[in-house]
């Protein structure tokens, strides 16, 4: 893989890890096991990703996970012990991908790959307390659903295909912000929270 097709995935994978870890680090260790993606040199110590204990621990997470999300107020529940634990994987997702053997790019992986899925995961979070915030049940599990759904394509797609994995980090990134922008206005107003005063 070139250098902006291991940057195009470990920006999707880190992006997808906001919205679905535990389906990323299973996903990244199977892909490890089938040969898709080799663990850098430098950090050989993430082939455990691999391993069939890492791979069945995630594996759980992403059953629980799975199921937590279709149940409203649980999944916000969930992405709130999520907060700290998303963004950690993403960054050590990032760093599994990106052979950085220069330690001050090890970093800036790190960062940007945490930052990534901190992004994404605050969309997620603000649009499920968006949909929470509905009467009927099922727009929940709608929206759940289609999040594995597309989580789960554009992870495959971004393993099994690095050369389009740099248009689903965009794609992915400009989604966020959408979604981050979108949730803001639709909180501010079911809870009566004033709108910025217009610059004078």
């Amino acid at each position: 893989m070139g250098i902006m097709e291991i940057l195009g995935v470990a920006a999707s994978v880190s992006l997808l890890a906001g919205w679905r870890l535990y389906l990323c680090i299973f996903a990244t260790g199977l892909a490890m096991r089938l040969g898709w993606i080799a663990p850098p040199e430098h950090l050989q110590g993430l082939a455990v990703l691999a391993n069939d204990w890492v791979m069945g621990a995630a594996g759980l997470g992403m059953i629980a996970e799975f199921f937590a999300d279709k149940i409203a107020w649980l999944d916000s529940l969930w992405d709130a012990v999520h907060t700290a634990i998303r963004p950690v994987g993403g960054a050590m997702l990032a760093l599994a991908l990106v052979d950085a053997s220069d330690p001050k790019w090890q970093v800036v992986t790190f960062l940007l790959g945490g930052g990534a899925a901190l992004a994404s995961h605050g969309a997620k979070a603000g649009t499920r307390a968006m949909v929470n915030a509905s009467p009927e049940p099922f727009s929940n599990i709608a929206v759940s659903t289609g999040e594995d759904v597309v989580a789960g394509g554009f992870l495959f797609l971004a393993l099994s295909n690095p050369k389009t994995a740099i248009f689903v980090a965009i794609l992915l990134a400009a989604a966020a912000v959408i979604a981050v922008i979108a949730a803001q206005r639709v909180l501010k107003k079911l809870f009566g929270v004033p709108a910025d005063p217009p610059l004078t």
